[in-house]
């Protein structure tokens, strides 16, 4: 019996877009529905059922926004993927669509071999229940809520939170692969220096794409912390070409990385969303 292909709805207003994405996905292999207007997006999508959305955030009605918020707010819909394609390549822009709900962001021009990898990527996460992300290999989703649960549910466990900043920039000017790249290594580094300086029970994982969460004893946080900022700092100039390499220190949006620690959780939090929004909001 053949395998049923994955549903796709495109949500695109732009005629010679949305029927190029149409031929490109049919041709690769999916199922694809194409719809102008927000809110036969909408429609499209509670009666459809899609398994991925690629949605535009300029549209002739609702924009693109308010569409997620709607699919997000329906049961059937809420965990459908969502990758906003558009103009709007502010960073205000950017938040306000992760903030709705969507799982990626591609601004236009935009390359569709790109977005082809980002579409199996977003439906290979959903295939694996959210647990392992598709770049680094390392857990996310449900297996990082696990163990962050029982660190603040019990004694003798400290968080150190590695966010990896301005990796959008980065693969604006060089591609998704040298991001991909970057991501993997930097998660290697992790793992490693972990290795060397944890304990069997300490565990790495991601709470966002560009965001890792390392729990471990106390006794071993702080030459932990030093040993893994030290290398992840020197190494990030080796990312890139070398003939950018001097001009890029001086970009305010190079590559860099924060690293902040949390020596207990236990007792300091209700829940692990909750810790989850500090730690994202820097607020360790």
């Amino acid at each position: 019996m053949a395998e049923a292909k994955h549903k796709i709805l495109i949500v695109e207003d732009d005629p010679d877009v949305s029927e190029m994405l149409n031929a490109y996905f049919r041709v690769q292999g999916y199922d694809v529905f194409t719809v102008n207007w927000g809110e036969d997006g909408v429609r499209a999508g509670h009666t459809i059922l899609p398994d991925l959305i690629i949605l535009d955030i300029r549209l002739p009605d609702i924009d693109g926004y308010e569409v997620a918020r709607r699919l997000r707010e329906d049961r059937r819909t809420q965990e459908i993927p969502i990758i906003f394609l558009t103009e709007k390549r502010e960073r205000v822009d950017r938040l306000q669509g992760f903030e709705v709900g969507a799982d990626d962001y591609i601004t236009k021009p935009f390359d569709v071999q790109e977005l082809r990898l980002r579409v199996r990527n977003a439906l290979k996460r959903v295939s694996q229940g959210s647990l392992t992300n598709p770049v680094s290999g390392l857990p996310e989703g449900p297996l990082v809520d696990e163990r962050l649960s029982d660190a603040i549910h019990k004694s003798g466990w400290a968080l150190l939170h590695i966010s990896i900043r301005h990796l959008d920039s980065f693969r604006e000017a060089y591609g998704f692969v040298a991001s991909d790249d970057v991501l993997r290594a930097v998660s290697l580094m992790i793992h490693n220096t972990m290795k060397e300086s944890g304990g069997a029970e300490d565990f790495l994982g991601h709470i966002s794409p560009t965001d890792f969460v390392v729990v471990m004893t106390p006794p071993n946080l702080s030459a932990f912390h030093e040993r893994i900022s030290s290398r992840l700092e020197q190494s990030l100039d080796y990312f890139y070409p070398i003939k950018d390499r001097e001009q890029a220190a001086k970009r305010r949006d190079r590559l860099s990385i924060k690293v902040a620690e949390m020596p207990s959780v236990f007792g300091r939090f209700s829940s692990v969303d909750q810790l989850k929004k500090d730690v994202l909001s820097g607020r360790l």
